[in-house]
């Protein structure tokens, strides 16, 4: 018989619904592969339920915070249980956007200019009283968006500098962290890497949305964004983004899977916006999109995830 698996899904964070779709379609794929499958409803009682079933891995199809920061990963290792996707630093500096930029920026790896501010440092620093010189440096529009959140959420684009104060409070209501980040107009574009000592890129997919930014709903409302496999972009700009991609993995030492998401601008000149550890498989997904554009079906995507995490657990 197959391994037994628990597909971590739901929890408590704001992606909570995204979660459930992702961790069902995952749970139905490794039913259809012959795995023997549980589905957990993260809460309280997860190290208990784990305890009492115990199982061979787990997936992990949490989004979110608790998720894919590095929380449940670093709980998983003290239980001894193997897992799917990055481990406990990848989540935790990938879903740190202040500080996967910081190893960007050491590494040679090009992303916008930007400054971070914390709840704190208006609290106790009068830090108010420097945003007119971010907007001098950084120039309009400006990106606000919190630290620690995905799914775009919490994002505004401040196009005037009295719109700053009220995209910060926004952004702070996320978490006690800001980014005010350059704006970069051009395409925005996704590249999943799947693996570990040989990565393989995906093609690169251009997100297309008639809103000002790729946000929640153009995500994960159908129709709401076209997608182009590959981007609309010349080939040798593609092999440079894709390189990138692939560097970005292999810095923050990511393993099994990752999604870079790239603004590319109207010179051409392509600029990490972030790093997803743990994307979505829902059926607007870019990860799930892009295997598939590969010739990779679903369920053999997720057998390919199960599949790493299992040769990591055979080789201890």
């Amino acid at each position: 018989m197959r391994e037994r698996i628990a597909v971590l899904m739901g929890g408590r964070s704001l992606e909570r619904d995204v979660s459930l779709k992702s961790g069902n379609r995952v749970y139905e794929a490794l039913r259809e592969k012959g795995f023997r499958v549980t589905k957990l409803d993260v809460d309280e009682n997860l190290v208990i339920n784990l305890r009492q079933n115990p199982v061979d891995l787990v997936y992990i199809a949490l989004h979110g915070k608790y998720g894919e920061d590095g929380t449940v990963q670093e709980l998983l290792e003290i239980l001894g249980i193997p897992y799917t996707g990055p481990g406990v630093y990848s989540s935790i500096v990938g879903f740190d956007k202040a500080l996967s930029k910081e190893i960007f920026i050491r590494k040679g790896i090009p992303t916008p200019d930007y400054f971070t501010l914390s709840a704190g440092s208006f609290r106790e620093m009068g830090a108010a009283g420097v945003l007119d010189r971010v907007v001098d440096v950084l120039g309009l529009p400006i990106v606000a968006k919190p630290a620690c959140q995905g799914s775009a959420l919490g994002i505004k684009i401040v196009h005037n500098k009295d719109e700053l104060p009220s995209a910060l409070i926004g952004a702070l209501s996320y978490d006690d962290k800001v980014i005010l980040e350059k704006y970069i107009k051009g395409k925005e574009v996704s590249v999943s890497v799947l693996g570990d000592e040989k990565p393989e890129v995906l093609p690169v997919i251009e997100v297309s949305t008639k809103k000002e930014y790729f946000d929640f709903e153009s995500m994960y409302s159908m129709g709401q964004t076209e997608y182009f496999i590959p981007a609309r972009l010349p080939e040798e700009l593609l092999e440079r983004i894709q390189d990138i991609a692939i560097k970005v993995h292999t810095v923050l030492d990511c393993r099994d899977v990752s999604r870079i998401d790239i603004m590319v601008s109207e010179e051409g000149e392509p600029y990490v916006l972030e790093l997803n550890t743990s994307p979505g498989m829902t059926e607007t997904s870019l990860l799930p999109m892009a295997a598939a554009a590969k010739g990779i079906e679903f369920s053999d995507l997720v057998e390919m995830l199960v599949g790493f995490a299992l040769k990591r657990k055979r080789a201890v």
